[in-house]
């Protein structure tokens, strides 16, 4: 199996022209990513990354490492063990273990997390490459790389970029396989699988449509389910989350209350939820991405390329509408349609820098095409560095210190605040229960539940010392415990007010 165009017509025919487009365009990828590497992780998803940043921090202080107060330890322990086990915790074991060389700073993950997204996207490179073309494979990759969404996204302490590496690296794996059926092949690509699937359990959709895509494109399905090696990729593939899973919910039943909430039949025939979904997806990869990568499904013509771009869009589909709730508001999501994305712009990329090669076949026009293809790189990057400079979150560790010593640590405190409280349990050292906001009380009513504000005010605050507020804006949306929470003095802190309950 070759690539699908020929590449006397390619753009990046020049092997030196092609090495220094990859050497930029990964240096750069990675060179933005750690660019304010030390401001704090709240401008993407920071509900999750606090999470992982509390466990990590949890699992390095039980190492007890040296010049740590002990209530600090014991608190950091508790904050670690109280938090829910959705998948395994291997990236925030990996950090933990990082702290014990560097000390524990957060700004460990987001260097991992972006190398994690690079190797995704050499492995894609390699992928693209052999799939459809050179030229397509660095449109691809640099779509990847650069689209504003993935940049900011890869570099997150959540394990989804290292969920999306291990699904890229199984994707190129299964078709080396494809090209050489071999068992060094079939072992590897089932062992990527499972990894990636063991990272989080929502990568199975994306790891079995692309295998029954290749796999279909090459083999009957009679043929394929024929052969001990797609029985043995299927098997690892399986058994790391079958043995995580076996015991969260039969030995030690930590993962019994963790699959509830996540798909709604209601929303299946929901308008407005679908309207969201196209919102979360083109906020993640682009609509004009989407809608050119869409079209370049007519520009594939090796039928094994083809057969695996319909297993991908097929299996996305089939997890939006599994994930129906989370599809639409949680647009982190989306993070694995990026690649998909990445690798449908392929065709359409080949054909047009085929087309620019023959036109800028004189010395100066191919200078001047290579010109304008590099200015647009630097535009990106450029607009890519405001984005990331435009927000200094840094003071903010500061303020809920400061909360924290107000609060006193150990008291008790009922609070309406960012991220269920993760902020104020990771830099103010406190926790607290958390009144649920507005987001929250429509998601418990979609499944069934009803909330009633004063009974829970008044349930909530017993034996409570304080109420913290800093979440005006949520505040506002509830005026029933805007009302009962007027009748308390109050204190007035920068960007916060506590109210004393007694």
């Amino acid at each position: 199996m070759t690539a699908s165009y020929s590449t006397d017509r390619s753009f990046f025919s020049s092997r030196g022209l092609l090495i220094l487009t990859l050497v930029l365009i990964f240096g750069f990828g990675f060179g933005i990513r750690l660019y304010q590497l030390t401001n704090l992780p709240l401008d993407f998803q920071p509900t999750r990354q606090l999470l992982s940043m509390l466990k990590a921090r949890g699992m390095y202080y039980a190492t007890n490492p040296p010049g740590i107060p002990d209530w600090q330890k014991q608190m950091a322990i508790q904050q670690w063990k109280t938090r829910a086990d959705v998948e395994p915790s291997i990236l925030e074991n990996i950090v933990a273990f990082t702290y014990r060389f560097t000390g524990e700073h957060f700004w460990i993950a987001r260097i991992y997390s972006s190398l994690f997204w690079i190797i995704g996207g050499i492995f894609l490179f390699l992928l693209v490459r052999d799939l459809i073309s050179v030229d397509g494979a660095v449109i691809a990759t640099a779509y990847y790389l650069f689209f504003p969404y993935a940049v900011t996204a890869s570099r997150s302490f959540q394990p989804d970029p290292f969920m999306v590496m291990s699904i890229i690296s199984f994707w190129w794996a299964f078709f080396r396989w494809i090209k050489n059926p071999s068992w060094i092949w079939a072992i590897l690509a089932g062992l990527l699988g499972g990894l990636a699937i063991l990272i989080k359990f929502s990568a199975a959709f994306f790891v079995i449509g692309a295998a029954l895509g290749l796999g279909l494109g090459k083999f009957s399905l009679r043929d394929l389910i024929r052969k001990p090696q797609v029985w043995v990729m299927a098997l690892l593939g399986i058994l790391p989350a079958a043995a995580y899973l076996y015991d969260g919910l039969v030995l030690n039943h930590f993962l019994r209350q963790q699959f509830g909430g996540r798909f709604f039949p209601s929303l299946l025939l929901s308008p407005i939820n679908y309207i969201n979904w196209e919102s979360k997806a083109a906020l993640a990869a682009g609509g004009l991405a989407i809608m050119f990568g869409l079209l370049g499904l007519f520009f594939v013509r090796e039928r094994s390329a083809r057969f695996f771009l319909y297993g991908l869009w097929g299996m996305y589909i089939l997890y939006g509408l599994y994930f129906d709730y989370h599809i639409a508001t949680h647009d982190y999501y989306q993070l694995p349609f990026i690649p998909i994305v990445a690798i449908s712009l392929a065709p359409l990329a080949d054909w047009f820098l085929s087309r620019l090669a023959e036109l800028s076949t004189g010395r100066w026009l191919r200078i001047a095409a290579i010109t304008f293809l590099a200015f647009g790189l630097f535009s990106a990057l450029w607009e890519l560095r405001d984005t990331l400079k435009s927000v200094d979150y840094r003071p903010q560790a500061a303020m809920w210190a400061e909360i924290g010593g107000k609060l006193g640590h150990g008291s008790g405190v009922v609070a309406l605040t960012q991220d269920y409280g993760q902020r104020l349990n990771y830099w103010g050292w406190q926790n607290a229960e958390i009144w649920p906001n507005s987001g929250d009380i429509d998601y418990h009513e979609l499944r069934g539940a009803t909330f009633n504000s004063s009974t829970n005010f008044a349930r909530m605050i017993s034996g409570k010392t304080f109420f913290l507020v800093t979440d005006f804006q949520e505040l506002d949306r509830q005026p029933d415990l805007k009302k009962s929470l007027s009748v308390f003095p109050a204190y007035d802190g920068n960007g916060y007010t506590i109210y004393a309950l007694h």
